[in-house]
């Protein structure tokens, strides 16, 4: 019967894998795809042996590791977007994406050890809403009536 687990596992992790890999949203190099294959179809053998663990104890172990996509610095290598740590793409601006996983700036910055002037905002996106800013005024004070 373990034969017969095995197998259905190993299949089990196939279609798993050929799922998440036909996500458009998922970006991932070829030589990435064994590794991924293979633990994935660990955690289902791990998951089909322990009988005793319970879902909310796996949820709560895989929520305590938060592994960034990409480095603080890599994040802001480019002054027209700022990288997320989440899931690894461009973003003008993280607040909306953030607010998305359920996140606050706050917590984000707690998650990934930054700096608590790590940005939200590219460089670029920051001196556009800038520009548009004093192009209509916003900052300065009222012209004292004659």
């Amino acid at each position: 019967m373990s034969e017969e687990a095995n197998y259905d596992n190993v299949e089990l992790a196939a279609e798993l894998t050929a799922a998440w890999l036909s996500n458009q949203n998922n970006r991932v190099d070829a030589d990435q795809v064994p590794a991924f294959l293979r633990s994935m179809h660990a955690t289902l053998s791990e998951l089909a042996n322990s009988s005793s663990s319970t879902i909310g104890d796996v949820a709560d172990t895989g929520s305590a590791e938060h592994v960034p996509a990409v480095s603080a610095r890599k994040s802001l290598a480019s002054k027209d977007h700022i990288i997320s740590m989440i899931d690894g793409k461009p973003y003008k601006t993280l607040r909306r994406h953030l607010s998305g996983h359920g996140l606050t700036p706050e917590q984000y910055r707690e998650r990934y050890n930054l700096k608590p002037d790590y940005p939200m905002v590219s460089e670029s996106y920051s001196e556009q809403r800038r520009a548009m800013a004093k192009k209509i005024g916003l900052g300065r004070k009222p012209k004292a009536k004659a």
